[in-house]
């Protein structure tokens, strides 16, 4: 049995092999692909009901409080009111949006809104209505099976052989256009992998299961085949032994990843790197470049002899909106283009391909302790350390166990005397207590005006027994040598 299903934008073909599966798969993951990006819809669509309303609720230009969990107020009575407004408005999206997830019902797009609503604007797209029907076409139509571990090359329905001979095994109402045996028809064409090409040469040399995919793109004019497998789950790695190299400490910015090498001690080795992208452009341009900066870090990585890469655990998924940054564009702007989610997931994927472990750690306070501790100290004539630097040595040594911050100097003392005991607590209820000697006190330490006469307390100067009996020739018979000296807390008074 042949047919077109035009209702849900697939063309394939259904019959008693693999492919009415693919078509049945196709449709089933564009459902609950929506059904995710619903339900997340409704999750912030509540947050910003949330939000607003609690904003509401308190006076104009009140101040927020964190220690009672109290959000600031509206700066104006007509900002109010336009946030009164905006409040109506989110809870009939939500009610429309939930009624919907109750029934079950979504909204699927095959090709792409975006290119659907291209139709209604050619000229401004420089394409004609032809053109913009083959890229549609294009988009609708596409070819795939999934693998099966045992079949001859990991697949029976779409074949790629370790030569890249490509064959497709054809439905029975189209056997008689077979043009080799067994019902099967062999492109004319090769197939040949670039990326990872030697892994997918193993796996179907050992007859494991390979998914393909075949898709036309009308820009290039190209025929394009797409191979997927699913790894062995990648045995997690104990923490001390990943760190055991050291670490490579990675601050993600909205342009580049600041990375820095640090050994098990905490201490930078070598020189910064940066690893620039741009996010600018459309969905495949910044994958490509993500997919490129995580790639050359991997390899630096690998080069720097460690076993672990150190990076921010950022969420930025609920600081996106105009309630938390109020009218703060720019930094909305930049959060909201920042591919935190999809670095960590890339990154964590490409990094069980090289056998390397991913730390995440608290991203509090990363940048400012890295700045003001280690950007200047490490700031030489020839090397500039940036702030992002300075901040993946900070995120290394919080993965080793190290705190970001350096040791203090310790407290100076006084130039008169001992510091003050602690008080009990802070009201101080003692009053003045002080063990710290004044400047016109006898016997205070530090320097100290040189007073004539012995210095023992015993006699007054100029006279007595022990004037010129201190010991001072032979100090070695000393008892005084051998025991322990001891201080009172506080100054002796005459």
């Amino acid at each position: 049995m042949v047919f077109v299903d035009r209702s849900d934008g697939i063309f394939g073909w259904a019959g008693v092999n693999g492919w009415a599966g693919s078509v049945t798969k196709a449709t089933h993951d564009q459902w609950a692909l929506a059904r995710r990006g619903q339900a997340a819809h409704i999750a912030w669509l509540r947050g910003q009901i949330a939000q607003i309303a609690a904003r509401l609720a308190r006076p104009l230009g009140a101040k927020a409080c964190k220690r009672e969990g109290l959000v600031r107020g509206y700066a104006s009575r007509a900002e109010w009111h336009a946030k009164s407004r905006r409040l109506h408005v989110l809870q009939g999206r939500l009610a429309v949006v939930e009624a919907d997830w109750a029934a079950g019902r979504v909204r699927v797009v095959r090709g792409g809104r975006s290119l659907m609503n291209t139709r209604h604007h050619l000229a401004e797209a420089g394409l004609s209505e032809r053109a913009w029907r083959e890229r549609w076409e294009a988009a609708w139509m596409f070819l795939a099976a999934d693998g099966e571990s045992g079949k001859r090359f990991g697949n029976e329905t779409i074949r790629v052989t370790d030569s890249g001979q490509l064959s497709l095994k054809l439905p029975l109402p189209l056997a008689h256009l077979a043009n080799a045996p067994h019902g099967r028809y062999v492109l004319d064409t090769r197939v040949a992998f670039q990326h990872r090409g030697q892994e997918w040469l193993d796996r179907i040399t050992a007859n494991r299961a390979v998914a393909y995919r075949i898709h036309h793109d009308t820009v290039r004019g190209r025929w394009y085949v797409t191979a997927s497998w699913q790894r062995a789950a990648t045995p997690v790695l104990p923490l001390e032994a990943a760190l055991a190299q050291g670490v490579v400490g990675v601050d993600m910015n909205d342009d580049h990843l600041a990375a820095w090498q640090l050994d098990t001690h905490g201490n930078p080795v070598g020189e910064p790197q940066r690893f620039f992208y741009d996010l600018t452009g459309n969905a495949d341009h910044r994958d490509a470049q993500i997919r490129h900066a995580l790639t050359r870090l991997l390899h630096f990585a690998r080069r720097s002899g460690v076993a672990a890469i150190a990076v921010e655990d950022l969420d930025f998924t609920d600081g996106r909106s105009r309630e938390k940054h109020g009218r703060n564009k720019r930094f909305r702007r930049l959060i909201s283009r920042f591919p935190t989610a999809r670095l960590k997931a890339r990154l964590v994927s490409m990094a069980a391909e090289q056998d390397m472990a991913i730390v995440a750690v608290d991203p509090a306070y990363t940048s400012r302790w890295g700045g003001q501790h280690w950007q200047k100290p490490l700031t030489t004539p020839t090397r500039k350390t940036t702030r992002h630097d300075a901040a993946s040595i900070g995120i290394g040594r919080r993965a080793l166990g190290h705190p970001i911050r350096l040791g203090a100097p310790p407290r100076p003392l006084r130039h008169w005397g001992r510091t003050a005991p602690p008080p009990a607590h802070q009201s101080y209820v003692q009053g003045h207590r002080t063990g710290q000697a004044r400047p016109d006190t006898r016997g205070r330490e530090e320097t100290r005006p040189h007073v004539p006469g012995p210095r023992t307390r015993c006699a007054l100067p100029g006279g007595g027994a022990k004037a010129g009996d201190q010991c001072a020739q032979h100090r070695s018979g000393h008892m005084a040598e051998h025991a322990s000296w001891l201080q009172d807390s506080l100054p002796l008074s005459y």
